[in-house]
């Protein structure tokens, strides 16, 4: 780019999300200062040492004054008070955005904080690891992903744009959902596989017939899976979960119906049931390697030390 989209991004939270994007902001120029703070002083002082922004804050209000764009990247649960920590310190025709993984509770809790007339784009990047902390984070990690713009009342076309830009400069591709869609989406491919890693990962450490070490030792490659899963961070899936509540239950209630009909196919012996239903889910998943979500590699592209 010739010149930057914005003159200063301040970002709240510095956990994977909003230090990827410190990172891919100052790599690309997007922003002439980017400026950080966190409510943690241990990640502030981190974050200080890594150097990957211009300047770390001591208080949220330092961090927004005459900030053009404000990033809120904290868990779920936090939105509201980190949005009501710099309500009365928002600059003129300053934008506000965040990245929380539910939209509808954050553009509620937010919308409520916020002056009338402040400028919010919620959105949601739709890119992650099981890692979090500001060492976590690394530039690359929004391109070739999806970013979700949910607009609200307080959204205008011009803000909508230029949080969208930004995302687009970043490597995402943009997809614009209302907060409730958007919500119901996400709870069926993210967060309930993420209830269900939980949950695979707390039974297997507690059946009473297998031993833990035995849990561990002998291990399979889909167990591994759920286990990388269910290493995310416990703060942030905590408020995901009681804050996307009625989409979640509705996604585990149909899950439910159709585990308890395979759980009846498996009973009654119907193998040729089994196998069309496991050829439709695995017809899926090449679906998803197509557009380009995920790797063809053997072996899921886990790297093995080897040299070829």
């Amino acid at each position: 780019m010739t010149e930057p989209l914005f003159v200063k991004v301040a970002i709240s939270g510095w956990g994977l999300i909003g230090s990827s994007m410190a990172r891919g902001i100052k790599k690309r120029g997007l922003a002439a200062t980017v400026i950080g703070y966190d409510g943690s002083p241990d990640v502030r002082t981190r974050s200080r040492d890594l150097g990957f922004c211009d300047a770390i804050a001591e208080t949220a209000e330092e961090a927004v004054t005459d900030a053009s764009l404000v990033v809120l990247a904290v868990p779920v649960g936090a939105m509201r008070e980190a949005a009501q920590s710099i309500a009365s310190h928002l600059a003129e025709g300053a934008i506000v955005t965040d990245v929380g993984s539910v939209k509808t509770a954050v553009v509620r809790q937010v919308g409520e904080v916020l002056p009338d007339q402040a400028l919010f784009v919620p959105g949601h990047p739709v890119a992650g690891t099981e890692y979090s902390g500001p060492e976590a984070g690394f530039a690359e990690l929004f391109e070739g992903r999806w970013f979700v713009v949910t607009p609200c009342e307080q959204s205008t076309a011009e803000g909508v744009e230029a949080v969208s830009c930004l995302w687009r400069e970043l490597g995402s591709t943009v997809e614009q959902m209302t907060p409730e869609h958007h919500d119901i989406v996400l709870a069926m491919t993210s967060h309930v596989p993420h209830l269900i890693a939980y949950n695979i990962v707390g039974t297997a450490a507690e059946l009473e017939t297998v031993t833990q070490s035995e849990v561990i030792k002998f291990s399979a490659g889909g167990f591994r899976d759920f286990t990388r899963i269910a290493s995310s961070d416990p703060v942030m899936w905590r408020d995901v979960f009681l804050n996307n509540k009625e989409a979640v239950l509705e996604v585990l209630g149909r899950f439910s119906e159709d585990l308890a009909a395979l759980q009846r196919l498996v009973r009654w012996d119907d193998g040729q049931a089994l196998q069309d239903h496991f050829t439709r889910a695995r017809a899926v998943r090449h679906r998803i390697v197509e557009a380009g979500q995920d790797t063809a590699d053997a072996d899921f592209g886990r790297s093995h030390g080897h040299d070829d």
